[in-house]
């Protein structure tokens, strides 16, 4: 009874050893410290709150020339409109997911370390699901906010009212139509601007219930 009780405490040594040999950081930090506890968070936050009309006068003078010197066209165009707002939503959905995931209790990924699981296992596969909802709804407030810009796509785009033939030519976005044109429409044209309005509502429901009907199946 005693050689099988040694054996047993003598691997759980050798385990925790392992751990300790593999999770340095972890062990540095002190006890209730996560390996994704990174810091950083402020600095996410802070481009999360700057205004839009800066991250469109930043497009405006540096990703336009860039698009136009490599890629070709004015620079004005789809592409750098698309790139810009991706850039923009990053730290909404950043923040958001991160806050999700640090919210998710500590023995999840200590009982996943104690089954034998490695780290990436035991974050991918135990930590993430748990905080799934939060890193969709992340991403539905950032593509959310994608929609429904207006100042940064209007300083990039190019503001021509056309359909493009291509991602290197300019566009005008729904939003930014009813902003230029809201303030001197009347009569039909003042209609169509507020049906463009509906259409930009409904395909917001759209994304949200197809967002919704994801999280459900994937719940199953």
């Amino acid at each position: 009874m005693s050689q099988a009780f040694n054996a047993v405490k003598a691997e759980e040594e050798h385990l925790l050893c392992r751990s300790y040999s593999r999770y340095p950081l972890a062990i540095a930090r002190g006890k209730g410290a996560r390996l994704w506890d990174v810091d950083g968070k402020e600095y996410v936050d802070l481009l999360a709150g700057i205004p839009s009309v800066v991250y469109g006068f930043f497009g405006l003078t540096v990703m336009v020339p860039m698009v136009r010197e490599h890629l070709g066209g004015n620079g004005n165009s789809m592409l750098t409109a698309s790139l810009l707002l991706g850039m923009m939503i990053l730290p909404t959905i950043i923040g958001v997911a991160l806050s999700s995931i640090r919210a998710v209790p500590e023995s999840y990924y200590e009982g996943s370390l104690a089954l034998g699981a490695s780290h990436e296992r035991s974050v991918f596969f135990v930590v993430f699901p748990a905080a799934k909802s939060g890193v969709m709804a992340g991403v539905i407030l950032g593509v959310g906010r994608a929609i429904g810009e207006t100042m940064a796509v209007i300083m990039v785009a190019g503001n021509q009212p056309r359909m493009p033939k291509g991602i290197l030519e300019g566009v005008r976005t729904l939003t930014t139509n009813i902003v230029m044109e809201m303030g001197y429409a009347s009569g039909m044209h003042r209609d169509a601007l507020i049906a463009t309005a509906a259409v930009l509502f409904v395909f917001i429901l759209i994304i949200n219930f197809s967002f919704s009907m994801m999280k459900r199946r994937s719940e199953k």
